[in-house]
Formats: structure tokens, C-alpha cells, sequence
């Protein structure tokens, strides 16, 4: 209960100290968009103890989204003091500027953006289906094991009724990330000063049962805003505005890996055990997801087409805790009469260490993700290949924060969704 509580003082004052820096800098330069929200947050979080409300963030209409790479322009920024502490970036959420680097370089950050920011899970989750029932008669012996692995995941987590307990959750970690290859039909370009290169940055996740999250990611001057009210999926970045996410309500894949037990073996319900592995020295079962062809077919639209998006989980036989975790979604882009469609497939590989008991609950303190981007034609040669490297870092957790509620999870208004 102590550390709660000096978690929320300082945070208390880190919002303080960005009012202060913010406050002494509108004489010399004019009002940053977000800083209007000020006021406000301050009167809320007098009232409530809570964060910011994300419903204040006027982002527009929303358009589907295409949960693919995104190469679009970033547009400009205005300028904002970066030395206010992280509070001044968690809660008020100024705009940083942009990182001064080269075009190339930021073609890079945008499409690493684009595709490690916030992907989602494969299928929906329902908290109804958990703890799945152990069964054996007339149950296929892939589907019983299965279930026994995420028994045995769940308890090793802290138990059902521990993480049943938990109805909020707040996040704060570090991420760096790296483009390290790139692949062409004709050559293969591999940067040698990709540790130089590297963009470091950082991210808040906010959870709320039953299916509402809230994270934002700032990284190297871009941010990035994605949330859930249980309802309605949405998607933010500067350089493309906001779009909802087509299909059913899923989880963020960032509280898969590791950050939230109770949703990731919710997730894995209905999985099958395909057979055991060795990884990184570790024995473990592997668990494989499909999402169902309705869910694929919702999650088309126009000439965008879902072919597949498989989940491999790795838990492991010693300690029963999710220890790697793979996915691989593949989508085809339908060319225009007589054009030739153009194939994405994105794959992720994400190994998930450095677990630490937080009130009784085992949450993963950082990890490593290697996400491969390939795509092609219907013509041979014409293929490129992206690699790209995430590490990230677990700061702060907290559960049951008082003053959250259902509130902060609201959408950006005037939610449309395109034909």
C-alpha cells in the first residue's frame, strides 16, 4: 500500500512540474494545441485522482483501419520543452518535435511505427470462457493439452482468482527500436551502424476490464494513440490521423507479452498444443491460434483482403510462464482490372523475459521482438523484405488504480466508419 501511494504522489507532482513548465513558456511562444487541456486536467485530477481523459483528444472522424505498414508524411509539429519530466509526456501529452534526421531515416521510423506501434490480437477475447474447463472425454487430445498448459500458465501467473481481482491496470516502459535489413530481388542491404541508427522512446498502457485499453507511444518526436472502449478499436498517428479498427474488439499484442496474464490465456482458449520446442535453452509446449474465416472476412474490406493471422505461443515446461510468442499475418491487396495484387505478410517473433512478481502477479519486465516485413507480387522478383528490432523495458506497474474508470477509454468524438 506504501509503494501505491508514493507511486501517486509523485506522480501528483510530476503533473505539477509540467503545468509549471508549460505555464512559464506561454509568454514566449504560442499555445501548443494540447496545451488548452491543462486546465482541465488539472480540475480532473483534483476531482478523481485520474488521468487525463482520452475523449479530450478531438482526433476527428474515424476511417478503417488497415492494421499494415503506413509510409505516410508526418505532419509538422509544434514545438514543446522535453526537459518537464515524463509526466509532461504521459499525462499532459504535448507534441514533441521532430528528431531533425534525415528523409531516409524517418521513412524508417515511420514504418516501424506503422507496424510495432499497436498491433492487435488475432481474435477476440471473452473473459466469459476463462478458466477454460479440463476435459477429456470426446475432447481431442491437442485441444485437452492445451488447456492443461494454460491451467498450469495461469497459476504459475499468480492464480485465477488473484489476477480476477485485478480490474485496471497501468503500465510504463521504455522502447527501442532499429530498422537492420533490408532485401530487394536483386541485392541485400544490411546496416552496419544499426546500434547508431537505433530511436528510443517510451510507452504508457492503460487496461480496464472487461476489454478496454488505452496506450500511447512516443518515440524519436512521432506518437502514436490506440484505444478500446469494449466496443470500438481506434488508431492514432500524426501523420494519418485516426481510423477504426475493422473487425471484432481485440486485445493490444504489447499485453501479450507478458503484461497482462488473464487476457493473454483468455486469448489462447481455444488453441490447440501442436507439439514441443526448444527455445533459447528452454523446453517448451507450443500452442497455435487461428482466427476463424469470419473473423478474417470481417477484417477485409475493399480491396483489402485477410488471408491469414496465426499466434504461436512458447510457455515453458519449467516454469509454465509464456516465455516466446510468434505471429504472422498475411494480407493481399487487390489490384485494379488487369494490375497484379501485392502481398503483405508481417511476422513478429517476440521473446518475453525478465519476469518479477508484482503484488503476487508475474509481469514481464522486458523483451525482444524481431518483426519481418515481406512483400510481393504476382510477378517473380519483385519482392522486398524489411527487418526491423524492437527491445523494450518494463518501468512501473500498478493495479486497481482508484480514480480510473470508464470514462477515460472513450474514443475520439464523431466516430464514422467509412463504406
Amino acid at each position: 500500500m506504501e509503494k501505491k501511494q508514493g507511486f501517486f504522489t509523485a506522480m501528483r507532482e510530476e503533473l505539477a512540474k509540467a503545468w509549471r513548465c508549460v505555464s512559464s513558456d506561454l509568454s514566449r511562444r504560442p499555445l501548443p494545441p494540447m496545451a488548452e487541456h491543462l486546465l482541465l486536467l488539472s480540475r480532473r485530477w483534483k476531482r478523481l485522482g485520474a488521468v487525463e481523459d482520452p475523449a479530450l483528444l478531438r482526433l476527428g472522424g474515424l476511417a478503417p483501419l488497415m492494421e499494415g505498414p503506413d509510409t505516410g508524411e508526418e505532419a509538422e509539429w509544434d514545438s514543446a520543452r522535453k526537459e518537464c519530466g515524463w509526466g509532461q509526456w504521459a499525462w499532459v501529452r504535448l507534441p514533441w518535435p521532430p528528431s531533425g534526421s534525415g528523409s531516409g531515416r524517418r521513412s524508417d521510423l515511420l514504418l516501424m511505427l506503422g507496424v510495432i506501434a499497436s498491433p492487435l490480437g488475432p481474435v477476440h477475447v471473452s473473459y466469459a470462457e476463462m478458466p477454460p474447463h479440463l476435459g477429456i472425454k470426446d475432447t481431442p487430445i491437442e485441444t485437452s493439452s492445451a488447456q492443461y498448459i494454460l491451467q498450469q500458465y495461469t497459476a504459475a501467473s499468480g492464480g485465477f482468482k488473484l489476477l480476477s481481482s485485478i480490474k485496471n491496470s497501468y503500465v510504463m516502459g521504455k522502447v527501442r527500436m532499429v530498422a537492420t535489413e533490408l532485401e530487394t530481388a536483386t541485392r541485400v542491404i544490411r546496416y552496419r551502424n544499426s546500434s547508431r541508427d537505433a530511436v528510443s522512446g517510451g510507452f504508457v498502457l492503460w487496461q480496464m476490464v472487461p476489454e478496454m485499453w488505452y496506450m500511447e507511444l512516443s518515440v524519436s518526436g512521432s506518437k502514436i494513440h490506440a484505444g478500446c472502449n469494449g466496443k470500438l478499436v481506434w488508431h492514432h498517428s500524426p501523420w494519418v490521423g485516426a481510423h477504426a479498427a475493422k473487425g471484432p474488439v481485440r486485445p493490444l499484442r504489447r499485453a501479450l507479452q507478458g503484461l497482462d496474464p488473464l487476457t493473454t490465456a483468455t486469448m489462447f482458449t481455444n488453441a490447440l498444443c501442436i507439439g514441443e520446442k526448444n527455445v533459447n535453452g528452454e523446453d517448451c509446449f507450443i500452442l497455435k491460434l487461428c482466427a476463424d474465416p469470419q473473423t478474417l472476412k470481417v477484417k477485409s474490406e475493399g480491396h483489402v483482403e485477410v488471408i491469414r493471422h496465426v499466434l504461436f505461443g512458447y510457455f515453458s515446461q519449467r516454469s509454465g510462464l509464456l516465455i516466446h510468442m510468434e505471429d504472422s499475418r498475411l494480407t493481399r491487396i487487390h489490384a485494379n482490372i488487369g494490375g497484379d495484387s501485392v502481398y503483405w505478410e508481417t511476422s513478429i517473433n517476440s521473446s518475453i523475459n525478465d519476469y518479477r512478481p508484482v503484488e503476487g502477479i508475474m509481469i514481464a519486465h522486458s523483451g525482444h521482438s524481431v518483426i519481418t516485413l515481406f512483400q510481393f507480387g504476382e510477378v517473380a522478383l519483385s519482392h522486398t523484405k524489411t527487418r526491423i528490432e524492437e527491445a523494450w523495458t518494463v518501468d512501473e506497474v500498478a493495479f486497481n488504480v482508484p480514480g480510473l474508470s470508464v470514462d477515460c477509454f472513450i474514443p475520439p468524438a464523431d466516430n464514422k466508419f467509412g463504406s
